[in-house]
């Protein structure tokens, strides 16, 4: 026959006098064991009891009900001579606090459940398993204990996050070693960082982003730190570049496709008004233009026309250039099907749509209608109206192998590369570039830098040059910022739990307390 000892229910230290089944839960009656106590003040001995109180304390649930301690606590006289404290009540074991209402093991439990989930949720799933503790309480139990004092770190992440997308930063710091949070920052302050990072003077590499503010921080708290640039910013920094190489230059590479000019007969209804739309816009550009032409500056243009900091800069910068572009629609797929109809003679857009229909199409009658009624316009003025792909799709095609390219693809992409070439030259750029990368390699770097800095992504290698040896770093190092990058990703799912009304010492606690 298996015994059981019932002293087991209790924390250690505790002897049970009884159990009672309640109404409210399981009444465990308790007593300590020790017969003597120790003075919290002097820390002398004592035996000599004073008097006698009764405590509650809530306990783990038992067989799924409430489990609470009815402790009769004893209180005893302090003989020593040097101390002010004359009586003193017995610490029971097990518990947090002198004058705690739970034990120890039940308040590692609520702290547990606050990490994990947050205030409500947390205590949504404590009544379920019967621990009865509010939102404000698990909370409390978080910011009580808060985050623990990390392990001097020597390879550190750092990189930001946001309180309230472009409103308002903090700065997340990465152990990349121990692969950790170790720190949150209220902002993103090149003083904030610094003040941090001059508190752990045993740092030895920092990974970050691209930012010019915490190289400034790194570079006046560790100066012999070595900094390294995250390797996929400069991935996405170098196909932004070339994006915005391909926007500036939309102008040829529309006339290199056959598409540079616009027959208003051939437009919809809402292609006209999209064209419409983009003259007006083309006025703007050419009077923005005109009036920098003649020595205006950025304010005095505002100040006359009336328009943003934001737009008059996009044009100046060639950023607004972009050319009109018919709308997509959902027949782009079925083109070259409908093309071999239309060539064989089939030219009834009902019957085109009943096909179209059979074959998985879902689009409506209309829309095959007005490609037919535009087919026939284009037939009888002997002109065609060339669509223009977008600049993305077109940075696509030229860093797209030709293997995986249409046909149609590849015959715009060898237009564009034999009469656009300064394009194709910032496609060969940023394809050695990221090619620099994957290799690991440094030793074509200085070359690549001379031959890209009168190109269309010149300004992509300024920056590459002001943070030669972060990227050089980069390339060669081990280290990146990406396990940084995850950290953020779940400090998002934290925040979230809290609908966004965490402070920032509930963040960091819950932050570090959940590795």
């Amino acid at each position: 026959m298996l015994s059981f000892d019932i002293s087991r229910l209790v924390p250690t230290g505790f002897s049970v006098d009884g159990i009672e089944d309640g109404e409210t839960g399981v009444l465990i009656r308790a007593r300590l064991v020790p017969a003597r106590a120790r003075c919290p003040d002097c820390g002398a001995w004592s035996a000599r009891v004073h008097s006698r109180y009764t405590r509650k304390l809530n306990d783990v649930p038992i067989g799924g009900r409430c489990a609470q301690l009815v402790v009769r606590a004893r209180r005893f006289f302090c003989d020593a001579a040097s101390c002010e404290r004359r009586t003193f009540a017995e610490r029971l074991d097990g518990t947090p606090a002198p004058k705690a209402r739970r034990t120890s093991r039940l308040d590692e439990i609520v702290f547990c459940l606050a990490i994990a989930l947050g205030g409500r949720p947390a205590a949504a799933l404590a009544k379920r398993i019967e621990v009865k503790v509010s939102n404000d309480t698990l909370l409390r139990a978080v910011r009580r204990r808060g985050a623990s004092a990390p392990v001097a770190p020597s390879v550190i992440g750092i990189d930001d996050w946001a309180w309230r997308r472009n409103f308002r930063y903090g700065t997340l710091i990465c152990d990349l070693e121990r692969r950790k949070t170790i720190a949150l920052l209220p902002d993103r302050e090149p003083a904030t960082a610094e003040t941090w990072l001059r508190q752990w003077p045993g740092i030895t590499v920092i990974a970050r982003d691209r930012g010019g503010g915490y190289a400034l921080a790194a570079q006046r708290a560790a100066p012999n730190a070595i900094q390294v640039a995250d390797r996929w910013h400069l991935m996405e920094n170098a196909s932004a570049a070339f994006l915005d190489a391909v926007r500036k230059s939309m102008r040829p590479i529309r006339a290199a496709i056959g598409a540079a000019t616009v027959d208003p007969a051939l437009l919809t209804a809402a292609e006209r008004l999209q064209d419409e739309g983009y003259l007006r816009r083309e006025e703007t550009n050419a009077s923005i233009s005109a009036m920098s032409s003649d020595g205006a500056s950025i304010k005095e243009i505002r100040r006359k026309t009336g328009y943003s900091r934001k737009l008059i800069r996009a044009v100046l910068r060639g950023q607004r250039s972009d050319t009109f572009r018919t709308r997509q629609s959902s027949l782009e797929p079925w083109l070259p099907w409908l093309d071999e109809q239309w060539a064989a003679g089939r030219r009834n857009g009902s019957e085109l749509w009943r096909d179209l229909r059979r074959r998985g199409f879902r689009g409506c009658l209309r829309v095959v209608s007005e490609w037919t009624g535009r087919r026939r316009r284009a037939d009888k003025s002997q002109s065609t109206l060339g669509r223009a792909p977008a600049a993305r799709t077109i940075a696509r095609m030229l860093t797209t192998g030709r293997d995986h390219l249409t046909k149609a693809e590849t015959i715009t992409v060898a237009a564009i590369e034999n009469d656009v070439a300064l394009v194709a030259q910032a496609r060969d750029a940023i394809v050695a570039f990221q090619d620099m990368i994957r290799r690991k390699s440094t030793s074509e770097l200085d070359a690549w830098l001379d031959g890209a800095k009168d190109g269309l992504v010149a300004a992509f290698a300024s920056g590459i040059t002001k943070d030669k040896a972060a990227v050089t770093a980069a390339i060669l190092s081990s280290w990146s910022n990406g396990q940084t990058e995850g950290q953020i990703c779940k400090l998002k799912l934290v925040k979230r739990q809290m609908y966004g009304r965490g402070n920032i010492d509930l963040l960091q606690a819950r932050v570090v307390g959940l590795e």
